[in-house]
């Protein structure tokens, strides 16, 4: 199941004299991504590259900023990726310390840095969820209440037409199962609203 981490996690590697600062934090997507990789420049304008990753609601990016090609971007997109992450960006901030680390040793220092900020990230799981709408007869508004509430979802809406118009969201995983106990329940008289349609006189 993919997660994502709660707030910013930051190390620092120094490997060579080479200075690697990492920072994986959420990220809603590229454009907030290219917001931030500006403003690391501005608060590091030594740095030698300013390398970064992102996996972000099927925006994914990994940039070697400089640093020969494959040897940065991508070995921190694999540990974002491995680690089953999304909704996040990870920058590595590098202070060249004159001494060459050599394709295998760049790779080596941008996957620990990213993954030893990692070790200390708070991760939620991403729980998709869905909009379900239907309508009710009247008769049959409180068994539609009690199976939402049962079902722990969240009534977003309830209008009062000509039946009553329900609109609730809940997991995914959890819809099915909620839509055929209410088609069961309701005998056919509960009638389910693709995202389009307008409810009745609701």
């Amino acid at each position: 199941m993919p997660q994502t981490i709660i707030t910013p996690v930051h190390h620092e590697l120094v490997i060579k004299k080479s200075r690697f600062i990492a920072c994986v934090q959420p990220m809603p997507d590229r454009a907030s991504a290219q917001a931030v990789v500006a403003e690391l420049w501005a608060q590091h304008p030594g740095a030698a590259h300013v390398c970064w990753a992102l996996l972000a609601g099927g925006q994914s990016a990994a940039v070697d900023d400089g640093e020969p090609s494959g040897t940065a971007g991508r070995p921190m997109l694999d540990v974002l990726r491995h680690q089953d992450l999304e909704g996040v960006l990870a920058t590595v901030v590098r202070y060249f310390g004159g001494v060459k680390l050599g394709a295998g040793g760049l790779v080596r220092a941008y996957t620990d840095s990213v993954a030893q900020a990692l070790l200390t990230a708070q991760k939620v799981a991403i729980i998709r969820q869905q909009t379900l709408r239907c309508t009710a007869p009247y008769a049959m508004e409180g068994l539609v209440r009690r199976e939402v509430e049962l079902a722990q979802a969240k009534l977003v809406n309830v209008a009062h037409g000509d039946d009553v118009l329900f609109e609730f969201s809940l997991p995914q995983e959890a819809a099915p199962a909620l839509v055929s106990r209410l088609t069961e329940a309701g005998h056919g008289r509960i009638v389910w609203l693709k995202d389009d349609e307008p409810g009745n006189g609701g």
